[in-house]
């Protein structure tokens, strides 16, 4: 999967601009402030409907204006493809080849992975961060994920409503007995996705911390599946009439890394926090390919700055080995990045507008 262009409106500081990149690593350096995260946004944006900085949708606009487009030409393993995202009116929209589509179809066309400052929330962050990783795979994976995910949001919504209002038993019962149906597929399907997962992860965390001894993954269903999750729901009403929301199910889910030599996440310096991020995101995309024959796009902000130079080094090396197109940010390319074997397409961005180097 490659992105040959994008074309920009209104977003963050980007009034207007169109990028055309190459189909290999793609470097782009400036200033602090001067739009290179942006870019790497706009990609990650039509791949997940999200920023990586902000789920807050409106303050993606350019201050002043009431909304934003990002658009991308893609080149896929069958076919090119035009997508795009919109917001006006504080509704957003996608399109396929011109055609109006739902975000989610949308989604299931643009692979986009990154690794960024904060992607060591991914260990030492909350659950939630986790989950969300966890669920891109399997949106990728599941073709009804989504639906059974909404149906359990859906479940779960209705049954706190009810909790928060200390209706009958009989009134949250129904949406239990739903809730715990929708929990069966969705926990199995998050549980096939990480088993396929488990081994890409593993192998890049032995490259890049070896000296932590063999890494294991655990996945946490966020409820004892030995029990029946309603009867289970059913004898915990009154807790959770109490405090107000379901205490167990899928929307508690949660996974895990631990190594022989560090059993416990707290055990793990911020620099080793990061490099098991990046294990957890080349490991992502290494899923992907395996599964669908093209690496989704990778980005990879600011990266100098996140990981000392040995590790740079070998992060710079395990990507060049991949066939995915790379977009690197910095404010000065990375030494080593001269070793790589693939082509380099170096740009300079100033102000959001990104210019190709000679």
């Amino acid at each position: 999967m490659r992105i040959r262009s994008l074309r920009i409106a209104n977003f963050r500081l980007i009034e207007s601009g169109e990028v055309e990149f190459a189909p290999d690593w793609n470097v782009f350096v400036g200033g602090n402030g001067a739009g290179k995260t942006t870019l790497l946004e706009a990609a990650f944006l039509l791949s997940h409907g999200r920023s990586f900085r902000s789920t807050a949708r409106d303050s993606l606009s350019r201050e002043g204006s009431p909304g934003f487009s990002v658009f991308g030409d893609l080149a896929r393993a069958t076919a090119d493809e035009r997508v795009g995202l919109s917001r006006s009116q504080r509704k957003l929209e996608a399109r396929l080849n011109g055609a109006a589509i739902a975000i989610g179809d949308l989604m299931r066309h643009t692979a986009v992975v990154c690794f960024e400052p904060g992607s060591h929330e991914l260990i030492s962050g909350g659950s939630d961060e986790r989950r969300r990783y966890l669920d891109w795979g399997v949106f990728h994976v599941e073709q009804d994920f989504l639906s059974v995910w909404r149906r359990y949001q859906r479940a779960l919504r209705q049954r706190n409503v009810l909790l928060r209002q200390a209706a009958a038993e009989s009134e949250v019962e129904p949406w239990s007995v739903e809730l715990a149906i929708a929990a069966t597929s969705l926990t199995a399907q998050r549980r096939v996705y990480f088993d396929l997962l488990r081994s890409h992860v593993t192998d890049y965390l032995g490259e890049f911390l070896p000296e932590l001894g063999e890494a294991a993954l655990a996945f946490d269903p966020g409820f004892d599946e030995e029990l029946d999750l309603a009867e289970v729901l059913a004898a915990t009403i009154d807790r959770d009439r109490a405090r107000g929301y379901t205490g167990a199910g899928p929307h508690r889910a949660d996974w895990s890394v631990t190594f022989v030599g560090a059993r416990r996440r707290e055990y793990l310096s911020r620099g080793q926090e990061k490099l098991c991020a990046f294990a957890l995101v080349l490991g992502q995309a290494r899923q992907f390919a395996s599964r669908f024959g093209e690496w989704p796009i990778v980005c990879l902000d600011d990266l100098a700055s996140e990981v000392d130079a040995e590790h740079l080094r070998r992060i710079l090396d395990a990507v060049d080995r991949t066939e995915a197109q790379v977009l690197l940010t910095g404010t000065e390319e990375p030494r080593d990045l001269a070793g790589v074997r693939r082509p380099v397409a170096r740009f300079h961005v100033e102000q959001g507008r990104a210019a190709r180097l000679l």
